[in-house]
């Protein structure tokens, strides 16, 4: 039987795979990431303080997972990217190709902002943490990631011509 612990972790599982999405750019990695962030809240459950919230414990656990593994991937070569992966399956119509070409813009729109302001716009749009709660995961002021997010957004309207 899992633990209340176990429970919450398979809950938000699809949630933290995105985010490791949003880090690395790869699925084979993500999944890694996501594997090792579960290990390590498992092994350190108890310095997650029940009545708090638990997807943001979690995405600290793979945020700081992934700088971990940044700096080991320093000495040990190239991160494959997402973009590459050629399994997708869909209607072969017009319309999921133009929502394909669309997703394709933002994404290289995304991909060209800075890591610091992917990483709020995940948490905070992606995820629907508070700004506190984002500010608590990459433990930085709720100011600095109002203003990441402030220029992330008027960066993407701009590379996206949205108005």
């Amino acid at each position: 039987m899992p633990t209340p612990i176990g429970r919450e972790l398979v809950a938000l599982l699809p949630r933290l795979r995105r985010f490791a999405l949003v880090l690395c750019r790869s699925q084979p990695l993500a999944d890694d990431l996501v594997q090792g962030a579960c290990e390590r809240a498992l092994v350190n459950a108890n310095s997650w303080t029940p009545g708090t919230r638990f997807d943001a414990w979690m995405f600290r656990i793979i945020r700081n997972h992934w700088i971990d593994h940044l700096r080991r991937m320093k000495t040990e070569g190239i991160m494959e990217d997402v973009a590459l992966q050629t399994q997708l399956i869909g209607d072969p119509g017009e319309e999921p190709i133009l929502s394909r070409l669309v997703l394709a813009e933002v994404q290289q729109a995304i991909d060209s902002l800075p890591q610091e302001q992917k990483e709020v716009l995940a948490l905070v749009c992606g995820e629907d943490l508070t700004y506190r709660e984002a500010a608590e995961v990459l433990n930085i002021p709720v100011g600095t990631v109002m203003s990441r997010l402030a220029r992330a957004r008027k960066r993407l309207v701009e590379l996206t011509a949205a108005a």
